[in-house]
């Protein structure tokens, strides 16, 4: 099967469209970001970086730690831009860009988010980490893929008395066990909300009344058997559910800056950043 010019653009050097990379730009194992200047902040503790490449909000740095090659990239704001990423690393990893034919064997890439997040829980609290278990997804993404609905989706919509379905999807149970196991006591399972925007749809209040009142008091007390909500974002059900649809192992793993239910933000936030890029590069490095 050829893919045609325009479902799979390629630039006139041969690198992809958007994220203007090669095949052999990329590593296996990829982390990813949402600023672009975070990037840095992660590639600095690497013993070598051989590749910086940038486009628009997509910024690229591939290099080796020990041993091991790892990329590390900015998926710039929302599932928007994840879709983006997601295509396009997917196609760099297995499709021929020369010929524009599926390689007969699939790769499997994997991706680990390295992000930020508001706790809808106290118990969570700020400077900690939550490791998604699953992202649910309060954008339209999932309606453009396959993706299952199941009780919690009818569930969370009742809840919020929603005009339109939720998606969820689970993480890589892999890399969900390497990062849990021997963690530390503020690393905590997840149930990540991802919403499609910063403000009204994560609650927030300026100068305008609400659609849906009362919008944060719904996510702490949202129940289903013994799964609560425990923070919210902007991309990692999107992360999710192309993992699912493409066949790559992702996980999303998020540094708590706010408590949304004490109206708390953190005093050093750049330093539970730049704790959780540490800790994830030591697990990786493993």
């Amino acid at each position: 099967m050829n893919i045609s010019p325009t479902d799979l653009i390629i630039n006139t050097d041969g690198s992809i469209y958007h994220l203007n990379l090669r095949p052999d730009d990329i590593a296996d194992t990829i982390i990813t970001v949402g600023d672009p200047e975070r990037v840095e902040k992660v590639s600095k503790y690497f013993d070598s970086v051989d590749i910086k490449i940038n486009k628009r909000e997509f910024v690229t740095h591939t290099g080796y730690l020990g041993k091991k090659r790892i990329s590390v990239i900015s998926s710039g704001i929302g599932t928007d831009n994840i879709e983006i990423l997601m295509n396009e690393l997917d196609a760099l990893a297995n499709i021929d860009l020369a010929t524009r034919t599926p390689f007969k064997e699939h790769k499997s890439l994997n991706i680990i988010r390295l992000g930020t997040s508001g706790s809808l829980q106290k118990e969570i609290p700020m400077e900690s980490i939550v490791v998604s278990k699953l992202g649910i997804g309060f954008d339209a993404l999932g309606y453009f893929y396959t993706s299952q609905s199941d009780s919690i989706s009818e569930s969370i919509k009742d809840h919020f008395t929603l005009d339109f379905m939720p998606y969820v999807n689970s993480g890589s149970e892999s890399l969900f066990n390497l990062f849990m196991e021997d963690s530390p006591g503020n690393w905590f399972e997840g149930n990540t909300v991802t919403c499609p925007g910063f403000y009204a749809p994560q609650g927030r209040v300026l100068r305008y009344s609400p659609k849906i009142e009362n919008l944060l008091e719904k996510f702490n007390s949202f129940r289903h058997n013994n799964l609560l909500l425990t923070n919210l974002e902007m991309e990692t059900a999107g992360y999710y559910l192309m993992g699912k649809v493409l066949g790559h192992e992702v996980l999303s793993i998020s540094a708590i800056l706010a408590s949304r239910m004490t109206n708390d933000f953190a005093i050093n936030p750049e330093k539970a950043v730049d704790n959780l890029i540490k800790l994830a590069l030591e697990k990786l490095s493993k």
